[in-house]
């Protein structure tokens, strides 16, 4: 099969030739599809047979046989639905709408179906085998990739040839054509193994024909690895954990299978009339006979299956179960938040000294594990959350808030714990941080008023642009002045009707003098009455048209510019009296890149003048990062700067989704040659506009397009997108499924 691969795949011999796009390396690999299904067919006719060193025992028995001389005798059908499967979850990314293995959540497993937990095993385990096969080619795959997708980072996350796509594939594929479920789990693990086996050489003969082609692989995020952005956990070795934690006790656990019955309120069995027994003095009496009743002989105990492979003493074992399975999950939670990178050795410490009473609690209230709103999973995750915008201890304001930490410490120690205790921790803990955070909070709301002012204005130009470009249509127009049409104008306009407060449309006449600005530079107008007209109109329009502009802080420097390209094509019809049509040195220049886009074909970019930019934080510093555009002198300088780069680097072939990046979110943004930790606070409600804010009220805010290339370029990565406690748990439920796998 390699020679086969080899010769369809090919080694370029000239590196200077044309580089193969990212369609023609997915089109590549899925070809190999089929060849792909006839080995691992042909290896598992090889684990049927009665001897040899490839026979498995497991395929000896009758149905697991018969399965697959079957499908080694009509292997077409099998292969086209592999083809079809794979090609779909390749050309959707990777079948991101499907729940991934690795992805398994803490919270979902209570939803979970029987049938759902046999799938995710039965899946994992496969995902595993083929993981080990393809451990070493890829890495180097994941870089070309990300190359190709125009991400000058690895993001092994997005590569659509990843092995968990083929495992998909192979897994919905032996569904379809083999319904029977133990005789899919006995083929689903060899045929991921063949598929691993053959995978890894597909990826190695894929990147070389990529390096061969001249494909540079892309390096890790920022140039650093792992810098304090990422968890890291040690893998789960536990005997206790092995043999206990499951994904279907784990499920019982959140569902509260294992809660003690809970005692009868005595209150609830004192008669209504014990009031008059004591009044008769007959309360004595009715003790005596109550003691003469004979007892109840104990009910025999219960045989526990479910823990079949451990020893449980006889009594009360679904509570003992729970206790024992419950410490296990704090335990785990605790041990991974431990080893979790981004969270500051100090505060480790600290959550360790709560871990007890966290112990305690969950042993007589299971509602931790499956209520994300309990009290103490609230306390857990503001702490941790709020410990993320610390990456040193020696950070302005750490200090502070390590000393409410161990505060809260050692009030726990001192109270009984329930999760009333708990509430009234978080209440005391939310007031002294909101107190701190006054300041900081102010700001975050003036830089919002000013962003969503700026979100509604851009949208309106937008809208307004169309129009002014669909009545240019057929038009002989200098291209500068659709230009300005469709971008400073629009944006002038759509912010006097904002800043209207009788609803006109036009309080100012600015729409209005739209179509004398056009009549104005028409270059195939007729000459009679023209020039007089014109003498008329010049001196009021330009007036109003520095009045607009000014209105928006449109730099002085491009109104200039604007002003004389517009007074030149009014000389030439005004006093020689001909068109507009002739290219003067002054047409040339008006046509060069000006602060906003130069092409009528581009979308409409974002705008905002220059007080909303300071007062949100909005980035411009750096000229390839600068924002889309900026009312300030120093971008309309780097302006030709920018668009020189713009031309210069690849647009990238998969766009950032801001709904990757959820509200909460900490990110590390590279400002000004310096790390900066900061949180997502606020996003515009159409998702064009987001800010960041630092733990004292620093904003740096930005519009999407922006963040996308800040990502892309690996100068804006991800601390934690989730609460941090809830990946915590997150890694007890991939334990428990590497521990269902492991078991099965």
């Amino acid at each position: 099969m390699a020679k086969m691969m080899k010769l369809r795949l090919g080694v370029a011999d000239d590196p200077s030739a044309l580089q193969p796009s990212l369609s023609d390396c997915l089109a590549t690999m899925l070809q190999q599809s089929d060849s792909l299904m006839d080995e691992i067919i042909k290896g598992l006719m090889a684990g049927t047979a009665s001897s040899g060193p490839r026979r498995i025992a497991a395929f000896q028995g009758g149905s697991v046989k018969e399965a697959v001389l079957a499908l080694h005798a009509d292997p077409k059908p099998l292969k086209a639905t592999f083809i079809e499967e794979l090609t779909r979850l390749v050309y959707e990314g990777g079948g991101k709408d499907q729940p991934q293995p690795e992805a398994l959540r803490f919270q979902d497993l209570q939803l979970f179906e029987d049938e759902q937990l046999d799938q995710s095993i039965e899946v994992a385990r496969a995902q595993q085998e083929v993981a080990h096969a393809v451990d070493d080619a890829l890495p180097a795959l994941d870089a070309l990739i990300s190359t190709m997708l125009g991400w000058r980072t690895i993001q092994p996350g997005l590569n659509p040839l990843r092995p968990d796509v083929f495992v998909r594939a192979l897994q919905a594929t032996l569904a379809q054509h083999v319904p029977e479920a133990g005789v899919r789990e006995a083929l689903i693990t060899p045929s991921a193994g063949l598929m691993g086996v053959n995978l890894r050489k597909l990826y190695r003969e894929l990147s070389e024909w990529l390096r061969s082609t001249g494909v540079e692989p892309a390096v890790p995020v920022g140039g650093r690895i792992q810098k304090n952005t990422g968890a890291s956990g040690k893998p789960v070795t536990d005997t206790v954990a092995k043999t206990l934690l499951t994904l279907d006790r784990l499920r019982k656990l959140l569902a509260g299978d294992f809660d003690q019955p809970r005692r009868a309120d005595f209150l609830h069995t004192v008669p209504a009339s014990m009031s008059l027994l004591n009044d008769m003095q007959k309360t004595d009496e009715l003790v005596k006979r109550l003691e003469q009743r004979a007892k109840p002989a104990p009910e025999p105990a219960k045989p526990v299956d479910m823990l079949s492979d451990i020893a449980i003493d006889a009594g009360p074992a679904p509570h003992k179960i729970g206790q024992q399975l419950g410490e296990e999950v704090v335990r785990l939670m605790f041990d991974h938040l431990s080893e979790d990178r981004r969270l500051l050795p100090s505060l480790k410490r600290q959550l360790r000294a709560m871990e007890p009473a966290v112990q305690r609690l969950t042993q007589e209230d299971s509602r931790f594990f499956s209520d994300r709103n309990h009290p103490a999973r609230q306390v857990l995750d503001r702490i941790t959350q709020r410990s993320l915008a610390f990456s040193s201890e020696d950070d302005p304001g750490c200090r502070r808030f390590m000393e409410s930490v161990d505060s809260a410490v050692r009030w726990l120690e001192s109270k009984v714990i329930d999760a009333d205790t708990f509430g009234e921790l978080m209440d005391d803990l939310q007031e002294l941080w909101s107190t701190h955070d006054q300041g900081a909070k102010q700001k975050r709301e003036e830089a919002a008023r000013a962003l969503l002012h700026a979100e509604q204005r851009n949208l309106l130009a937008q809208k307004l642009a169309a129009e002014f470009t669909g009545g240019l249509e057929e038009m002989e127009v200098a291209d500068f002045v659709r230009e300005f049409l469709r971008n400073a104008w629009a944006q002038v306009v759509a912010e006097a009707q904002l800043s209207c407060d009788d609803g006109s449309s036009d309080p100012y006449g600015y729409r209005a003098l739209v179509d004398d600005l056009i009549w104005s530079v028409q270059s195939s107008i007729g000459q009679r009455g023209r020039a007089r007209r014109l003498v008329q109109m010049i001196p009021g329009m330009l007036e109003r048209l520095r009045q607009g502009l000014n209105g928006i802080g449109y730099p002085p420097e491009l109104t200039q510019r604007f002003f004389d390209h517009l007074i030149t094509l009014h000389r030439a019809a005004v006093h020689e009296g001909r068109a507009a049509r002739s290219r003067s040195p002054g047409i040339e220049v008006a046509e060069s890149p000006s602060q906003f886009s130069d092409s009528a074909s581009q979308e409409i970019e974002m705008w905002l003048d220059q007080n909303e930019a300071q007062e949100s934080g909005f980035m411009f510093d750096e000229p390839d990062l600068a924002p889309d555009h900026v009312a300030s002198p120093e971008a309309a300088q780097q302006e030709h700067v920018r668009a020189e780069i713009e031309a210069a680097r690849p647009t990238p072939a998969v766009e950032v989704a801001p709904e990757d990046l959820r509200i909460g979110a900490w990110v590390e943004i590279l400002v000004k040659g310096d790390w900066v930790r900061a949180q997502l606070t606020w996003a515009s409600p159409h998702a064009t506009l987001f800010m960041f804010t630092s733990i004292g009220g620093t904003a740096h805010s930005m519009s999407r397009r922006t963040m996308d290339k800040l990502r892309s370029n690996g100068q804006l990565s991800v601390v934690a997108d989730r609460p941090v406690v809830d990946e915590a748990l997150d890694h007890v439920a991939q334990a428990a499924l590497k521990n269902s796998v492991e078991k099965k």
